[in-house]
């Protein structure tokens, strides 16, 4: 089995790896996300994928490299991470009652073959209609402000939503694990 490399310095796209119990390390690529001119989400987070687990191949020859990216789609727009209460609020705010669409790109990149396999696995949240109160309540008890959508579907922001739809949960937080599942399978890895 070759080395599993985790192309990311996010602890919550570690957790979840360590979920599949094969051994792995993670190291963060340094790439611009800066999205191109004209390019769709999708495209978006197609590229930053593969752009990530590409950006560690050359120092991590022999490996299997995980890269992933996210971005929420609210209004046909994407909104990043809100750094701040201010942003986090607004974003709530402005998602009262709608739907924000994540979309998380996906590459599994051999980087003895090289030989990459790629998706894009989208997730829906329909989000409770929300007042200036509970918004404000819930951002000063688990400040989400590292998180694209201003929330943790991992904690207490589950309390925002009202519905949700898509094919595997875990792309909501960061690294869809069925597909990945799917790719390692590919690649000759058992999973326990």
């Amino acid at each position: 089995m070759l080395p599993l490399l985790l192309a990311s310095s996010s602890v919550y796209r570690r957790e979840l790896l360590a979920r599949l119990q094969l051994p792995f390390t993670c190291s963060s690529p340094d790439i611009d996300e800066s999205p191109l001119a004209g390019e769709s989400a999708i495209e978006l987070v197609r590229r930053l994928a593969q752009a990530k687990a590409q950006a560690l191949a050359a120092s991590h020859p022999g490996h299997l490299i995980i890269g992933s990216d996210q971005v929420a789609v609210l209004d046909g727009k994407i909104i990043g991470k809100p750094h701040t209460f201010d942003k986090a609020r607004e974003q709530l705010l402005a998602a009262s009652g709608a739907s924000v669409t994540f979309l998380t790109g996906l590459a599994l990149l051999n980087s003895q073959s090289g030989h990459c396999q790629l998706d894009c696995i989208p997730f829906t949240v329909h989000m409770r209609t929300l007042d200036p109160a509970r918004v404000e309540h819930y951002l000063r008890a688990e400040q989400p402000y590292d998180c694209a959508g201003s929330f943790k579907a991992e904690g207490l922001g589950v309390s925002l939503f009202q519905r949700t739809e898509g094919p595997d949960a875990t792309s909501l937080v960061g690294l869809p694990l069925i597909r990945l599942v799917d790719m390692l399978l590919a690649e000759g890895i058992q999973i326990p």
